[in-house]
């Protein structure tokens, strides 16, 4: 017997997958149904993790399902906001993501220009050795930034991390940048070039704002790789405690015999708010990033 679908069948199953506006009630169902499902998966640890923060001491596990306990107190949050160095270990690392992500910002967006729009000596290995770079597994890279670091008398400062945090993320922002440059038409530099503007004030009043979604996505990409970094954190200011960032103080409610789960996970969800705030902040532009190039005319 032939496993062939008849033409019936075929015609069945093209009208349930068929694009546009024209999707079956069926077909919308079963799209909003998946979508509902992945959200509730995704969420639902979210929740979990704000229930343990509610519940008063440090139970982790009780038999109550309910997200909510009815013993619910916010006492995890008082102390942890009033009574720990919680506010500290945020701060340093708001002002560290930021130098991070500001520098590597600056010097991809530069070195992604060059590499986009100029032909010299070592271009294509230059590029391929950026690239190979971020083969190289994050451990690996601990011992020889320590050293450095070490002999330039930049341990245990705000700057050997900053500048440790930029060299790690800046050659993956150069490839995004890069990519991005190449899409942008040549024509136009040379429009305001053959107007008189010189190739920097082109770059900054022409490349630049045209760029914004990709050096919104940089932006984010940085803050993110060092804002929820512990390895490198660990290496270089561990021993300084009024330097630790948010994710050494938060390992500091651990200790041998005890782990404080209320205070551990209040001040998971406290860290949660700087970094939703500026995705929403930057939405505009990632959405405008998504969406760039979709529509011509």
């Amino acid at each position: 017997m032939s496993n062939v679908p008849s033409a019936k069948q075929r015609s069945a199953w093209e009208r349930f997958f068929k694009s546009g506006r024209q999707d079956s009630p069926f077909k919308r169902i079963l799209i909003h149904l998946a979508l509902i499902i992945s959200s509730i998966i995704a969420i639902y640890p979210v929740l979990r993790v704000v229930s343990v923060s509610l519940r008063p001491g440090d139970r982790l596990l009780s038999t109550s399902l309910a997200l909510i306990p009815p013993d619910a107190t916010l006492e995890a949050y008082r102390v942890v906001l009033f009574e720990k160095e919680f506010p500290v270990w945020v701060w340093n690392s708001i002002a560290i993501t930021s130098a991070t992500a500001v520098i590597g910002v600056v010097l991809a967006a530069t070195s992604a220009y060059a590499f986009s729009r100029w032909r010299f000596p070592g271009r294509s290995p230059g590029l391929v050795f950026l690239l190979s770079t971020q083969m190289l597994p994050a451990p690996m890279m601990m011992v020889p930034i320590y050293i450095l670091a070490s002999k330039l008398g930049l341990t245990q400062t705000y700057r050997g991390l900053v500048i440790a945090y930029s060299v790690t993320s800046v050659p993956f922002s150069i490839w995004i940048l890069k990519g991005y440059y190449d899409t942008i038409p040549r024509e136009l530099e040379e429009a305001a070039l053959i107007d008189g503007v010189s190739r920097l004030s082109a770059f900054w009043r022409i490349v630049l704002p045209l760029s914004t979604p990709a050096l919104a996505i940089v932006f984010l990409f940085n803050f993110m790789a060092a804002w929820s970094d512990y390895l490198l954190a660990r290496v270089m200011i561990a021993s300084e405690r009024p330097l630790w960032t948010w994710v050494l103080g938060v390992r500091d409610f651990q200790s041998q015999f005890q782990t404080q789960w209320g205070l551990f996970s209040a001040s998971s969800i406290l860290v949660m708010v700087p970094v939703v705030a500026l995705f929403l902040y930057s939405s505009k532009w990632l959405i405008s990033g998504l969406t760039l190039g979709s529509v011509k005319g």
